[in-house]
């Protein structure tokens, strides 16, 4: 079993208030489930109405198939243009 976590940190420069903050995040994460099978969720900065940071998990088999799908998931939020991935790590664990 492999397990790919990445954790990233959005800007929302446009944005002055949490309620704002919340409609990006909810569009972000529930495109991003749909589009991929992975289990996404805010982790950090709840408090702050410019910044947020997601994190996300894929399992497979194989190191490639959750490498490759970090990459798309990144692309993906990036074309969606709601909010400024400003930086993201990542681990693979195998176990």
């Amino acid at each position: 079993m492999v397990v790919g976590v990445c954790r990233l940190r959005l800007a929302i420069p446009e944005n002055a208030s949490l309620k704002g903050k919340r409609k990006v995040i909810k569009r972000v994460i529930s495109r991003v489930r749909s589009t991929f099978n992975v289990a996404m969720a805010e982790v950090e900065d709840n408090d702050f109405h410019y910044t947020a940071v997601l994190g996300f998990v894929v399992v497979g088999n194989e190191h490639r198939f959750i490498n490759s799908t970090i990459d798309k998931v990144m692309n993906f939020i990036q074309d969606l243009y709601l909010a400024e991935v400003e930086d993201h790590t990542y681990e693979i664990i195998h176990f």
